[in-house]
């Protein structure tokens, strides 16, 4: 058995680095929120591959005396308190000096400091946490601080950091965050010799949005605010229908710190949860102060992590003041919520070619459950309107299940490739014979075949059909023109990598020409494609990309894949769109002609059967 030893402090500083130093963007995190608490009122941040080459931070801060320079290298040396009393009352963002030391034992390290009142400034070396040499320099006012390849000397750590661009969008979305936390100090943000980023330090939290976002969003938030007593709430927010695939875009600040909290994070999904009808985050910059003593700010090694003392009064708080700005705050969409929730994404059946003007209107019938007739044109009642019977729950939880007509799926199988031509399901259900009824919900289509009964999810259904026909295309995926060509503004990050994919976008059926700073024209969307999705869809390629370049192997065809599901999901029919039933045929019959007609792409199922025997238990008749 080994005995038990004292380690040096070499190996010491390597293990708090594990924990104050995970990534790149955590050396940028520490060292900016030093500047800040310094008193600086310019702030420039610099990387190089990702901050894995080179991180520098200079700001015009109060600087330090060689002494004090000498001593913050040191570990658990500290300007922000005297003893553990100051633990529960701690107002600046750091403790001066903590994460020094872990940073330089990682690291090739160098500090640049002069404070305004001495004639030269001190500059000390540190090489991986030994070599330190300190003198005195001249240099300007404030703090320059060098990091130079991390990990250098924990090969380790340095093979499980993400990719160039991984590592870079953390950093930028941590700037972001900083700046938007101190509207009242400039950010200068360069990512490999190109300004990402720039606020104007004016004060305002709407200027440094501005500049960050573009004045298209920001002239679209809504204002919120909430002033209590012991809690004081304000921010923006934006609309329902202004949805991002990440969260990253929102910002939560307490008491000057920028954190991360799942109640607040709750709280506002809450607020916008009936008010949506698709997945994603609503752009959030909520600036909350509470008394220093009702928080915790040490549960978290970063300090990313914040514990409140009433966790449910900030809920509260926090989904009442967005709810209200939501909801009744804005002219745009106060007059009628449940309208917004279904309209972002409006199908076009036109292009869906879901209408045969060529064919003549069928005869109208009355609907005979034992017999098979002709399909009728119209329904002149929607189904959806009749009154469900009473007490039908509890014979359903005593029969068993609807049978559902499809393969097991697994949870985790991503979108499936079609290798051949889609071939005609061989169910013995023959998706094409069944006859509709009508539509329920204005989701459902209600369909019987034989003395079966059959229940379509329309958007799913229709989601399978568009994801065959694009994956059919063994290259680029067919165009459609724009007669009016839309402008998108991006950020700068989402920006540069459209610029080093292009051709990715081209193949999957869009062309874009850069058309400003950050800006891009869309004269070219896919076949399918509604004009109105053009902008989510690309911002979920985005996504996409940005998500697979971690993965070395089929890159590309992954991304393909992914899109391709996707763009189904949005150019399909939505829920809430109301059906004739020669539509509801010809969704029948075109989804018949899939390879894999009882899933949609995401292995969600499009049918549901309940034979006469399901029925006849269910009303107790059996």
């Amino acid at each position: 058995m080994a005995h038990v030893k004292l380690l040096d402090t070499n190996t010491i500083n390597k293990i708090a680095a594990g924990e104050v130093v995970e990534r790149p963007a955590s050396v940028v995190k520490e060292l900016v929120e030093n500047s800040i608490d310094a008193g600086a009122k310019r702030i420039e941040i610099e990387i190089q591959n990702g901050g894995k080459a080179l991180i520098r931070v200079t700001d015009d801060g109060a600087g330090m005396t060689l002494e004090d320079a000498a001593l913050a290298v040191r570990r658990h040396a500290t300007s922000k308190l005297s003893n553990a009393a100051d633990l529960q009352s701690i107002s600046t963002l750091g403790f001066r000096g903590e994460a020094i030391p872990t940073i330089s034992a990682v690291s090739k390290f160098t500090l640049q400091t002069r404070r305004a009142d001495d004639e030269l400034g001190t500059k000390i070396k540190i090489d991986g946490g030994k070599n330190q040499d300190a003198h005195e320099v001249g240099c300007k006012v404030g703090t320059t601080v060098l990091v130079e390849e991390i990990f250098f000397n924990t090969p380790a750590r340095l093979k499980f950091l993400k990719t160039t661009p991984t590592e870079a969008n953390k950093i930028h979305e941590f700037v972001i965050k900083l700046a938007l936390s101190r509207p009242d100090i400039s950010f200068r943000f360069i990512n490999g010799n190109r300004v990402a980023l720039a606020t104007p330090g004016n004060g305002k939290v709407i200027d440094a949005l501005s500049a960050i976002y573009g004045t298209e969003l920001t002239d679209s938030l809504l204002t919120l605010k909430n002033d209590a007593a012991d809690l004081k709430l304000r921010g923006y927010v934006t609309k329902p229908n202004i949805l991002k695939s990440y969260r990253s875009w929102q910002t939560f600040i307490v008491n000057g710190r920028v954190v991360e909290n799942r109640t607040i994070s709750k709280a506002v999904d809450e607020a916008y949860k009936s008010l949506v009808s698709k997945s994603g985050f609503p752009l959030a910059v909520l600036i909350i102060d509470v008394p220093q003593t009702s928080i915790d700010v040490n549960v978290h090694p970063q300090k990313i992590e914040l514990k409140f003392e009433d966790e449910g009064k900030i809920f509260k708080a926090v989904y009442h003041a967005v709810r209200e700005a939501v909801a009744g705050k804005d002219d745009a969409i106060s007059h009628d919520l449940t309208e917004v929730a279904a309209a972002p994404e409006t199908p076009h059946f036109e292009q869906l070619n879901l209408i045969d003007e060529t064919s003549e209107p069928p005869p109208e019938k009355i609907f005979e459950p034992s017999k098979k007739s002709s399909q009728p044109e119209k329904i002149s009642e929607p189904v959806k309107k009749s009154s469900p019977p009473e007490k039908i729950s509890e014979p359903v939880k005593k029969s068993s299940p609807p049978e559902k007509i499809s393969e097991p799926v697994k949870k985790s199988s991503p979108p499936e490739k079609i290798s051949e031509p889609p071939k005609k399901s061989s169910s013995p259900e023959k998706i094409s014979e069944l006859e509709p009824i009508g539509q329920v919900a204005r989701c459902y289509i209600v369909a019987q075949g034989g003395a079966d009964l059959y229940i379509v999810d329309q958007h799913a259904a229709h989601e399978r059909i568009l994801f065959d026909k694009l994956n059919g295309y063994a290259e680029k995926i067919p165009t459609q023109g724009l007669l009016i060509h839309r402008v998108v503004k991006f950020d700068s990050w989402e920006a540069e990598l459209i610029e080093k994919n292009l051709s990715v976008f081209a193949e999957l059926g869009f062309t874009l020409e850069p058309s400003g700073e950050n800006e891009f024209r869309v004269t070219e969307v896919p076949l399918d494609a509604a004009d109105a999705d053009a902008e989510n869809l690309l911002r979920g390629i985005i996504e996409e990309i940005f998500a697979g370049v971690n993965e070395a192997d089929d890159l590309a065809k992954k991304i393909r894949q992914a899109t391709l599901a996707m763009t189904a999901c949005k150019a399909a029919i939505k829920a809430g769109q109301e059906l004739n039933l020669r539509q509801m045929q010809i969704l029948l019959n075109d989804l018949a002609r899939t390879a894999h007609p009882h899933t949609c792409p995401h292995g969600r199922p499009t049918i549901i059967k309940f034979s006469a025997g399901d029925l006849s238990k269910m009303f107790k008749r059996t």
